[in-house]
């Protein structure tokens, strides 16, 4: 923005993520752990080491070369040169209860344990999205954030993009959009493992049954570990929890939106049926807001419907059309006028170390960190994130049950009060998964 558009930004009441000015204590030195050292856990463990004075003693993870990669990496990042204790076993790092800040980021059958034990332990959370595997666990992780009074911030990390935020409030808030009745929100990527390889013995660097946990065991495959687990219902919820969760959670943020009173969705594995992948190729999802609908599309192959946009939500007004996603936005007027186009703004020179860092999107690492600093505000005033978990699990627990309407073939009416599904006992009963033994699922524990 130039000044003139920042203070009209201003006046609209831009939030303080869109310029990062949050106040939050700088100087204060702050224990930090990481419980999953793969790929987007090093992303938000090195965003958050930008813009605080952290200092982080604890790192875990089931792989032991990439446990021995990440505390070498935080060394040579960290003020303090130090590098952090290592844990293969997140129940013995939690243990000291001496961290203030735990972030998790293993595969997503795995937050809900270790997010509950975390709070316990009395630290507050960042938790990767979605939250959890199924609904129940979601329910587990809300009410042991509240339990224990501790500050969460889910990895939705739209509604801290500068330029999103900027979006929501010049088009949305403002009304320039006039009545909306449809968002369309999608992915095009090629994102879907089409590999097939052979079962193999788990490397000896693995543990491989803690990986598991409390997930189905499939023999061990290189597409398990690392990164394309997604591929695998067992331990996510497909594209849809992946991408979907990201698109809906921002238009739910965007247009103040809650529950959905009905999920449906149709799709299935269409075109590459060779592939040792068990997620949907093709989905499509209704998620019904009474007079307003969001309909999930992805698709595996093929071309994107708009080039420019292919993972974003379009919304549909009487008076305008507004596009976004993580590169940027368009806005059109509906019979003439100025349409408007804004980029994502990088932030390589503030940040030198996004230039070179392995496996860094780059074009996220803003949202990132005006994400963290939004925490760290709400974590000193005791006051909620942009991101709660409340929110995270509406917005996760909406693409599971759109999983489960094309699990089932048919649409599910949600009872957001009762917290279960209208008249369907089927239904009801895929809202929590078997665990593996020993593991005990933790809304079972705690009803």
């Amino acid at each position: 923005m130039n000044r003139r558009e920042f203070l009209q930004a201003a006046a609209a009441g831009v939030t303080a993520s869109a310029t990062g000015e949050y106040a939050f204590a700088q100087e204060k030195k702050r224990r930090v752990g990481l419980i999953g050292c793969g790929w987007y856990g090093k992303i938000d463990l090195l965003r958050l080491v930008q813009v605080a004075p952290v200092e982080v003693v604890s790192l875990c993870d089931v792989d032991a070369q990439m446990l021995a990669g990440a505390a070498d990496i935080v060394a040579s990042r960290q003020v303090s040169k130090k590098k952090p204790r290592t844990y293969s076993d997140y129940h013995e790092m939690l243990k000291a209860k001496d961290l203030d800040l735990v972030l998790i980021a293993p595969p997503d059958h795995w937050h809900a344990l270790i997010m509950i034990e975390a709070v316990k332990s009395g630290a507050d959370v960042y938790v990767q999205k979605p939250i959890s595997a199924d609904v129940r666990e979601g329910q587990a992780m809300v009410a042991a954030a509240q339990k224990y009074g501790r500050v969460v911030q889910v990895g939705l990390q739209r509604r801290s993009t500068p330029h999103l935020v900027e979006a929501k409030n010049r088009f949305i808030d403002e009304g320039r959009l006039g009545k909306i009745a449809l968002v369309e929100v999608y992915c095009y990527y090629h994102m879907r493992a089409t590999e097939n390889p052979p079962d193999t013995p788990p490397p000896a660097y693995l543990d491989y049954q803690m990986w598991t946990g409390p997930a189905p065991m499939r023999p061990y495959n290189k597409l398990t570990h690392p990164r394309t687990w997604r591929a695998f219902m067992e331990y996510g919820n497909g594209i849809v929890g992946d991408m979907c969760v990201h698109m809906l959670d921002m238009t739910r943020w965007m247009l103040g939106l809650g529950w959905p009173t009905q999920v449906a969705s149709t799709g299935g594995i269409f075109v590459d049926k060779g592939s040792k992948a068990n997620i949907t190729d093709t989905q499509t999802a209704t998620f019904d807001f009474n007079d307003l609908r969001v309909v999930w599309q992805h698709r595996s192959w093929g071309e994107s419907a708009d080039p420019k946009y292919p993972w974003g939500a379009t919304f549909y007004g009487d008076k305008g059309t507004l596009k976004a996603s993580v590169y940027g936005y368009d806005f059109i007027p509906q019979g003439g006028g100025q349409p408007v186009h804004r980029d994502v703004t990088y932030e390589l020179e503030q940040y030198p170390e996004d230039k070179t860092e392995k496996d860094l999107e780059r074009h996220v690492a803003p949202a990132v960190r005006y994400h963290m600093k939004n925490l760290l505000h709400a974590i000193d005033t005791r006051s909620k994130p942009v991101s709660t978990i409340e929110e995270g699990y509406i917005s996760t627990a909406s693409c599971i049950l759109a999983n489960n309407a094309l699990t089932l073939g048919r649409t599910l009416h949600w009872d957001a009060n009762a917290q279960q599904i209208t008249n369907d006992e089927e239904a009801n009963k895929l809202l929590a998964r078997p665990y593996r033994q020993p593991w005990k699922h933790p809304f079972a524990e705690n009803v």
